[in-house]
């Protein structure tokens, strides 16, 4: 028998995957269900020591000969404290010991309830990492949640340098409740450090070489020349290499548009163009499409590259962890790749009709962000430029329009956090350290409005450009699902302003262009690139059209 709390099984799980050979519990109350859980796993040898200062020095004396992982399991409240002298210690000497306290639903702390304190974090100062597992924990995402949580704390407890680490476990009650055993669907997520003189690479290249559908998600990344060559070469055959615009890799054989293909692609597309093998790397990715398909991937190996202080599972499917930089696993992968295949050409015939169905779309469609843009971005010279993007809005556009393969700059947009604050700031300060290469900055008027200091600079140069999309602020709320059934949207969320970018670029030293159609913006890029001096054209449309058009060119193939 075990207990009914998921979250309490898939932990018992994870320390058996993960090596932990012996468990150190304090009786409890809520912790019950951490302790019926680790009853029902003959793995673990257990031991109950009633003082949980006693406890905790057992287990470091554990870990001291053993060379296992311990785990150390207490109840809610103060019991957690009276680890800490022992903890310190292992800390210092970096020992890998597992704190599993149990504690009360987070609306119960400082709510006088018997035996809570705000535990979460607080051995924080004396183990590597501190976690927590909320109490609601039955539905599917809960369940992905506390797998991927639990790997990342036992991880960082076995991986050098040792040390401990602490779980806190919210649980709600019934606590007693219990179930027959059976092993739950807890996923071991394998985590490898590697390079090119290890046997693990070897595998990965002879994987590589056997699957017939090999997919590669490249997100923000920094650019490298070495990296995209490698991500061009092999990307034929049975491999697709698939590029959000943030990530950098340019290469003829290499597949952007990311928005543009995956919003024109059906259930039954993806089940023909489905990965056995997904590899990704880079930071956050920009389309909610590509997410929502690559989630659907379940079954399939996995292979997160790159070098992370947490484990990441954007796509909620990951196998494998694999601590190696992509350019360094991309070369061995095309030194070594020897396999041909038809999945490169399936993925080529689709695009060519998504590129079809975008060209016809975009060219019927009434003056609008999306036409603007379309006509930015392959307006862009290919060489000498390093693009700015803004948050909302623009880098979205981008997402779906992506200029020629032929370029060849730089492109960033601040999607750590994804904030429309400091994109102006942001590109002067790249204009600052690219001198001899024009700084582009493509924004919304909101997040230039947002941002306005970073005109007020002695340091503009000639070479620093900005393109505003001018609609009147907020259009981005119009394309969300949501807010414009609201009541409140014009009042909260739109918030429309006519920022009037005429007068700023004239307060701040810049030279102001503007466009209102078609014809005029291709007339004004010409003379904004030409320009030699700071300069900032506002490209002027309709929110609401704006939004419509956005809206149609993602429904467009809703009876496909």
């Amino acid at each position: 028998m075990t207990t009914t709390h998921d979250s309490c099984n898939i932990l018992a799980d994870l320390l058996v995957a993960y090596g932990v050979k012996y468990a150190i519990i304090s009786p409890g109350s809520r912790n019950a269900p951490i302790t019926f859980a680790l009853s029902s796993r003959d793995e673990i040898k257990k031991y109950v020591i009633v003082d949980e200062r006693s406890a905790a020095f057992a287990a470091l004396g554990m870990a001291q000969h053993s060379n296992f992982p311990v785990a150390l399991v207490c109840t809610s409240g103060s019991a957690v404290l009276n680890y800490a002298p022992a903890i310190a210690e292992a800390y210092y000497q970096q020992l890998p010991i597992i704190i599993i306290s149990a504690d009360r639903p987070h609306e119960w702390i400082d709510q006088n309830d018997s035996q809570t304190i705000r535990q979460s974090h607080v051995l924080s100062n004396i183990v590597k990492n501190s976690y927590n597992i909320a109490s609601n924990n039955y539905d599917e995402k809960s369940r992905w949640y506390n797998n991927r949580i639990i790997n990342d704390a036992l991880y960082s407890a076995i991986s050098l340098p040792y040390g401990p680490v602490h779980l806190n476990v919210e649980l709600d009650e019934p606590l007693y409740n219990r179930k027959p055993f059976e092993l739950s669907s807890a996923k071991l997520v394998k985590r490898v450090k590697t390079d090119i003189n290890t046997g693990f690479i070897d595998e990965m290249a002879d994987k590589v070489n056997s699957c017939s559908k090999v997919l590669v998600f490249a997100s923000m990344h920094k650019a490298s020349k070495e990296l995209s060559d490698s991500l061009n070469a092999i990307s034929n055959g049975n491999i697709v290499v698939l590029s959000e615009i943030t990530s950098n890799c340019h290469g003829k054989n290499i597949i952007y548009n990311i928005d543009r293909i995956f919003s024109d692609m059906t259930d039954d597309d993806w089940l023909r163009l489905k990965p056995e093998l997904l590899i990704t790397f880079g930071g956050a990715p920009v389309s909610r499409l590509a997410k929502t398909f690559l989630r659907k991937c379940n079954g399939i190996t996995h292979w997160r590259i790159g070098s992370e202080k947490h484990l990441i599972d954007t796509f909620k499917n990951i196998t494998e962890s694999v601590e190696i930089t992509p350019s360094i696993f991309f070369e061995y992968i095309k030194l070594h790749l020897n396999c041909a295949g038809q999945y490169n050409n399936l993925w080529r015939e689709f695009i060519n009709q998504t590129n079809i169905s975008h060209s016809s779309y975009v060219k019927n469609a009434p003056w609008s962000d999306l036409k603007a843009m379309d006509i930015i971005m392959n307006s862009i010279p290919s060489n000498g430029v390093n693009l700015q993007l803004s948050n909302g809005s623009s880098i979205r556009y981008a997402d779906i329009t992506a200029m020629p393969n032929e370029f060849i700059g730089t492109i960033h947009c601040n999607r750590g956090v994804s904030g429309i604050d400091g994109s102006t700031s942001t590109t002067l300060g790249a204009s600052l350290v690219c001198e001899d290469a024009t700084t582009l900055l493509i924004t919304g008027d909101m997040s230039f409005g947002y941002d306005l200091s970073g005109l007020a600079s002695q340091y503009n140069s000639s070479k620093l450009k900005i393109i505003v999309l001018r609609n009147g602020g907020g259009s981005i709320f119009r394309f969300i699902n949501g807010p414009t059934e609201l009541p409140e949207f014009e009042k909260y969320f739109e918030v429309k302003h006519d920022i009037p970018v005429n007068k700023y670029a004239a307060a701040f030293g810049f030279d102001y262009f503007e466009a209102n159609n078609e014809i005029m913006l291709k007339e004004q890029l010409v003379l904004l690139f030409d320009n030699q001096a700071p300069s900032i054209l506002a490209v002027n449309t309709d929110n609401i059209v704006s939004a419509s058009v956005l809206k149609g060119y993602y429904n467009k193939n809703n009876n496909k």
